[in-house]
């Protein structure tokens, strides 16, 4: 089954589907070998571990390249944050192209003006509703596989209020949208509006952020409001950041690694996350 199928199937059954998030191919091991059946690719994240925050500083190019590594590294599917597409209608179908041919099994677009920034900072401003669904129409034209997943994600909440987030809604599922993203504030009101106004319609991508600005709803919750999806993007990252934080203090501090090996994982279970048994098992199959 192509991974593309596997998230319409998903897409398609019952329950909450839980994504985790990924910066990378190690990463993106680890999230498949903690049992999740789809992996989310963060845009933030990726910009981070070059070295930049979340403000449209990453290319298509880089994105798709390390799409490509992640999709390659997994059985599972894998969804990717193509941020606004990087340009007009006609920049997104490269984007949708470059994405599929990296392997990935959807990504999702936003409605941001360029430069983008991350849908939690402050600052946002959004394109015309119109402009977005030509972008949609053009994405949709723009696959090669029709179970290619296109998700419509729109940051118009912090910018307009809900009722242009509706509006947009409705017409970017007209627009072909595969599933609706909908970046959200600190309102439970108007989470419960958006998930009474569209579910049933298309599935709903929930973004579990850590950020203050947005509600702490787990699984169960996001579920019940009719949410399809609970994805979980730049978490494991944070929680690695603060640990090379902590460790590298410590390093700094002793001049010894020792008081932190407990908190390391050793070096035969480093190369194991990255399958090298595949390797070991070639290695007998083409011995010369």
């Amino acid at each position: 089954m192509r991974k593309t199928q596997r998230l319409r199937q998903l897409l398609a059954g019952d329950g909450i589907v839980l994504g985790g998030g990924a910066h990378d191919a190690f990463s993106a091991r680890l999230v498949e070998q903690a049992g999740f059946e789809l992996c989310v690719v963060t845009g933030a994240g990726v910009a981070a571990c070059r070295g930049y925050p979340d403000v449209g500083l990453v290319t298509l190019e880089e994105m798709t390249r390390n799409a490509r590594y992640i999709a390659d590294a997994l059985a599972i599917p894998v969804i990717v944050d193509a941020d606004n597409g990087y340009g007009n209608a006609i920049n997104v179908v490269r984007t949708v192209r470059e994405f599929e041919h990296a392997g990935v099994a959807g990504i999702h677009i936003e409605d941001q003006t360029w430069p983008k920034r991350c849908g939690h900072m402050l600052g946002k401003t959004v394109i015309e509703k119109d402009e977005m669904c030509q972008k949609l129409h053009a994405a949709r034209d723009a696959r090669e596989d029709p179970d290619f997943v296109i998700i419509a994600r729109c940051d118009a909440m912090m910018v307009n209020g809900l009722d242009d987030v509706l509006a947009r809604g409705d017409a970017y599922i007209e627009a072909g949208a595969d599933m609706l993203f909908c970046e959200v504030r600190d309102s439970m009101d108007e989470v419960r509006a958006l998930a009474s106004h569209f579910k049933d319609r298309v599935p709903l991508h929930w973004n579990y952020s850590p950020s203050p600005m947005v509600p702490r709803l787990g699984a169960k919750e996001v579920e019940a409001l009719g949410y399809k999806t609970c994805c979980f993007y730049v978490q494991s990252l944070m929680a690695a950041a603060k640990t090379m934080q902590e460790v590298l203090a410590e390093i700094r501090k002793t001049g010894s690694a020792e008081t932190i090996e407990k908190r390391m994982i050793g070096f035969e279970e480093l190369w194991d996350i990255n399958d090298m048994a595949s390797i070991r098992e070639m290695e007998r199959k083409y011995a010369v």
